[in-house]
This record gives structure tokens, C-alpha cells and sequence, in this order.
């Protein structure tokens, strides 16, 4: 079974801005709710540790790896929860340019035997995550570049 959750926000600063705080992994400890402690290098086959805090769900470490790393545009890692093929989550975000700064998309593509089952808690307090982690990095890129 494969499952999808997808969010965006537009912040009113360029690609560049939004792209250094979110590569900047130990600053997510002074800001981000849903991913509060992620450490690693953000560079293609890099593994990286993170603990995801889902609101109202309990605090869940991960050691995903580095799919893609393309400055200013896009950072995506591919995490299993145990062995691949269980249930697997494809964290991808994208910066788009707009005239006013910068869109950011924040998805993931779930997919695995246990996928069917945790989907009620993705569409709720997993996706509920991703927009508390949007309007976070929004707050912060517009107070970094205040």
C-alpha cells in the first residue's frame, strides 16, 4: 500500500535563505516541533538521526538516508521503520521561487505492509507535524533575516 501527505507555505524570503535553516540540522532544536533533535550530514547517501515529535504522538527516532541534496531546491531522505519493505516514508521538500520569496512543499511518500493501518495517524498528527514545521521555518527564516 502506498500513501502520500503533502503541505506548503509560501515564505516571503528567497530560496537560498529558507534552504540555510532548514540544512542547518542542530538549529532545529531552537525551533522546529516536529523534527526537535537531527544531526548528519545533508549530502546524498549521508545518514542522518532525527526524532520525529508528532503532536500528540510519542517522540520517534529515525536514521533515514540522504536521497537527494540540491542546494536552494530540494531535500529529500528515504527512512524505514525496522526492515525496508514494513513501512518506509520518502521526507522530501521542495523550494519553488515565487515572486514574493519562496513556496515550500513539504511531502511524504509512505508505502509497506504497515501503511494501511498508521494511516488515520499520518493524515492526523503526522501531517499535522508538517504544518506545525512549516509555520516554524517560516518564523525562523523571517527572524534570521530581520
Amino acid at each position: 500500500m502506498r500513501h502520500r501527505i503533502s503541505t506548503e507555505i509560501d515564505i516571503e524570503a528567497p530560496p537560498g535563505s529558507v534552504w540555510a535553516v532548514l540544512t542547518d540540522l542542530p538549529g532545529y532544536a531552537e525551533w522546529n516541533p516536529f523534527i526537535p533533535s537531527a544531526s548528519g550530514a545533508v549530502a546524498p547517501g549521508e545518514r542522518l538521526t532525527l526524532r520525529l515529535q508528532p503532536p500528540g504522538g510519542r517522540a520517534l527516532p529515525i536514521k533515514p538516508t540522504v536521497t537527494e541534496a540540491t542546494e536552494g531546491a530540494v531535500l529529500e531522505w528515504l527512512g524505514h521503520l525496522g526492515v525496508a519493505g514494513i513501512f518506509d516514508g520518502r521526507h522530501r521538500f521542495e523550494l519553488h521561487p515565487t515572486g514574493q520569496g519562496t513556496r515550500l512543499v513539504q511531502s511524504e511518500d509512505f508505502s509497506g505492509v504497515l501503511v494501511r493501518p498508521l494511516r488515520g495517524f499520518l493524515d492526523g498528527g503526522t501531517l499535522a507535524g508538517f504544518r506545525a514545521m512549516n509555520d516554524a521555518l517560516r518564523q525562523r527564516v523571517l527572524e534570521s533575516r530581520a
